[in-house]
């Protein structure tokens, strides 16, 4: 069972969520409104139209509502408005409860049911009473949505180790699980403070090259190893990924070169 879809980010540069085609003449770049998890919204259209499988959109397909008007984006620009004079308020609010919080971001509903506020915090944060002021002062439903470090640093934006913006405030609108396991495939030196970024979490980039390492590595023995070549034991001393040979030592300090194939089954040439 198929659908015509549209791709469309709701929060700037975030998880593109999937919605169906209403009939509507709709174009990327076109802003629509659809209705997300706290009220109906506005979003941008990425990609689409684009037929494909409920099974792989795996959650509810709703209706795009309708594409914006004229009369709907000057009531869009309103609320951005107010949503930026809301963060001032809300920021001064925190400051009167002391509350151990950083603002980040601010988005009112289109139909300004609600106003979402997205902070974060190193610790939980009992905000019952800012919200009891916030909604006396903003006449509507408040919601605070407290997100991890990642998610901060897509909303405040910075530069990358390598100079660049970082990747999750310019393109990468997901993330992935990484561990220490990415960096020592990459045969990387494990040394946290380098490879990590400004969120002070192992470097989404490390995800980027290590499905060709995964691949080339397997069945490739890892440095410390010991391995038989010509009936005696050699320890393995580094593996050159590009050149796709192993530098193996044996005990009196003879050293060789062993090709990639050599323990992949076909022995090949082997240099001293």
């Amino acid at each position: 069972m198929t659908a015509v879809v549209y791709a469309i980010e709701v929060s700037p540069k975030g998880k593109l969520s999937y919605y169906a085609e209403n009939g509507e003449d709709i174009k990327p770049n076109d802003l629509v409104l659809v209705m997300t998890e706290f009220g109906p919204d506005v979003g941008r259209v990425i990609r689409g139209p684009k037929e494909m499988g409920i099974e792989e959109i795996g959650t509810e397909l709703r209706p795009i509502i309708k594409k914006l008007t004229s009369e709907d984006l000057q009531i869009h620009q309103q609320n951005l408005k107010d949503a930026q004079e809301a963060m001032q308020i809300c920021r001064e609010k925190i400051r009167e409860h002391n509350l151990p919080m950083k603002l980040l971001h601010a988005r009112y509903m289109f139909d300004r049911s609600r106003l979402v506020f997205f902070f974060s915090s190193e610790t939980r944060v009992d905000f019952r009473e800012l919200v009891k002021d916030l909604a006396r002062i903003f006449k509507t439903r408040i919601e605070l949505r407290q997100v991890g470090v990642r998610d901060e640093l897509k909303f405040l934006g910075g530069l990358g180790l390598c100079g660049l913006p970082t990747c999750c405030s310019t393109f990468l609108r997901e993330f992935e699980s990484i561990t220490l396991k990415h960096a020592k495939c990459q045969q990387l030196m494990i040394n946290t403070a380098k490879i990590s970024g400004a969120c002070r979490r192992l470097l989404c980039c490390l995800m980027y090259e290590y499905d060709f390492y995964d691949q080339e590595l397997r069945g490739i023995p890892e440095e410390g190893e010991t391995v038989l070549y010509n009936q005696k034991n050699y320890k393995v001393q580094s593996i050159d990924v590009f050149k796709k040979n192993v530098l193996v030592v044996s005990e009196e300090g003879e050293m060789v070169y062993l090709p990639f194939s050599y323990f992949r089954g076909d022995e090949g040439a082997p240099t001293e």
